[in-house]
């Protein structure tokens, strides 16, 4: 087991380089750079005031110099400063993760309160109407914009209940019931498309299941339909839905930038999309950075819970 660990995370290594160089140049290639930001809200320059300003970023360097420097700090566990509020990249992104992370496990909760049992409901009356109602539902919810159903949801909510989402935070141990009143629409947004996937997942996964030798057996012996579903076959297709969820957890963190946003709420994802727009290079790269490394380990603590549900990966 031990070694099966080691091995996931050295393998974790050369995805997070592959990442950051990725981010590094993808940055570099938005129009602007942050000096023709500052520039233009001037209105008059000479020559000398960019090349001061391009020294002054680090921008006269050249493309590998520059990549070069921010590793280095990456690796000793600086991801910079931002250029426009002097603050260290990793204690703006560590002060707004909070929101970010409760977004995420509120939509993941919505997506497997609705998806799994739906998917069970959709296994257990395959090729009736209720099941070909429910695909076409998922299908539907997958086609749907994150920001579309958001706006949606909003205007909706405004002209028929006179209700706007509040636009000032609350953390939910300061005062929990306006906290929930805050991240359910957004969390209920951000969940309904990975729903539909928990669904489709869970419907596939028990359908295969269940024509197993092993189910039949439980069948022949007598036992209801409740406990051969849930005391054989579901619990025997719970590696599909690991996988997943631990999909579907980059898939948020990548969806709460737009949800952030239209909810004005104050998280990471948020902070991404500012930093964009003003060319704040060290934000841009440390936040990305930062995801991508929540993301594989999420998929690492998925890998490692395959080795306790099924011995045969760990010895494999």
């Amino acid at each position: 087991m031990r070694r099966y660990v080691v091995v996931r995370i050295v393998s974790v290594l050369p995805t997070l380089l592959g990442v950051s160089f990725a981010v590094f140049l993808m940055v570099r290639l938005i129009p602007g750079t942050v000096v023709d930001q500052i520039i233009g809200t001037e209105g008059t320059y000479s020559a000398e005031t960019v090349r001061s300003l391009r020294a002054f970023f680090g921008l006269d360097a050249p493309l590998h110099v520059q990549y070069g420097r921010w590793l280095w700090s990456a690796l000793h566990g600086d991801l910079g400063t931002s250029w426009r509020t002097g603050l260290p990249v990793l204690q703006m992104i560590l002060a707004r993760l909070q929101v970010t992370a409760e977004l995420t496990l509120g939509a993941m909760v919505v997506a497997m309160l609705i998806g799994v049992p739906l998917g069970i409901l959709s296994a257990r009356r395959e090729n009736t109407a209720l099941d070909h109602v429910v695909r076409v539902t998922s299908l539907f919810s997958l086609s749907i914009p994150v920001f579309w159903q958001a706006t949606m949801l909003i205007l909706a909510g405004s002209l028929w209940l006179n209700w706007a989402p509040p636009v000032d935070f609350v953390s939910p141990l300061a005062h929990p019931a306006r906290n929930f009143g805050i991240m359910a629409l957004p969390s209920l947004v951000l969940g309904t498309a990975a729903a539909a996937v928990f669904m489709r997942m869970t419907r596939s996964s028990l359908l295969e299941v269940m024509s197993q030798d092993f189910v039949r057996t439980a069948r022949a012996k007598g036992l209801s339909e409740r406990s051969v579903v849930w005391g054989h076959a579901f619990k025997n297709s719970l590696i599909p839905l690991i996988t997943i969820a631990g999909i579907q957890v980059g898939y948020l963190l990548g969806g709460a930038v737009v949800t952030e946003e239209v909810f004005t709420l104050p998280g990471v994802g948020r902070l991404l999309l500012g930093a964009v727009v003003q060319r704040d290079y060290p934000l841009v790269q440390g936040t990305i950075l930062f995801i991508a490394a929540l993301f594989m380990l999420s998929n690492l603590v998925v890998d490692l819970l395959y080795a306790v549900i099924d011995p045969r990966i760990r010895r494999g």
